[in-house]
């Protein structure tokens, strides 16, 4: 496997394998998004499920309560001290079926104490990525929609995979929103 330029990147955005797609980096006042040298800043959207006790639920992913999570949407979302909250990033990626992808967290936000976690983008899934945003401090942190959250990190394989996620028709298929962890 090898990692594709930004050259690769922008001519696949601008194909519409990124929606929407930012063919340079923005930086300005901004916490960054947009193509880098060898990846793509993803922006984080304005809607988010902040993870909450209030009802005692036990966390299961087999059996999972909606009551965990209260909805929240706007410019800011305050994370509360030791907690978590699932958001969907801005774009919207295809990917294509020689490629796989791994985010990362934002350097800007790690610094802060903020894990940023997402599963691989397999090949031929599509969708906006559901993103996982924990604060392992003791106080709150703010984190800003429309702005950078994650890198998306594209490897370009040797072959064609024998499996796509497409084929395997994922239960992640086309993600729409913010969606919970399912078992089929």
């Amino acid at each position: 496997m090898s990692v594709k330029p930004d050259s690769w990147i922008i001519e696949q955005g601008e194909k519409g394998m990124i929606e929407p797609f930012e063919k340079s980096q923005v930086s300005r006042g901004v916490i960054s998004y947009g193509v880098s040298s060898y990846g793509y800043d993803m922006r984080v959207g304005d809607e988010f499920k902040i993870f909450t006790n209030i009802f005692s639920t036990i966390v299961d992913p087999k059996n999972f309560s909606t009551n965990s999570f209260v909805d929240f949407k706007g410019k800011e979302c305050l994370i509360p001290p030791n907690s978590f909250a699932l958001a969907k990033s801005l774009e919207y990626f295809r990917i294509p079926r020689d490629i796989l992808c791994i985010v990362l967290g934002k350097s800007t936000y790690a610094r802060m104490g903020i894990i940023v976690n997402v599963t691989p983008l397999e090949p031929e899934w599509e969708g906006f990525v559901t993103i996982e945003i924990s604060n392992t401090t003791p106080l709150p942190v703010k984190v800003y929609a429309n702005e950078g959250i994650a890198q998306v990190i594209f490897l370009k394989a040797d072959g064609i995979c024998i499996n796509s996620y497409r084929d395997k028709n994922g239960k992640y298929q086309k993600q729409t929103g913010i969606w919970l962890p399912k078992i089929d």
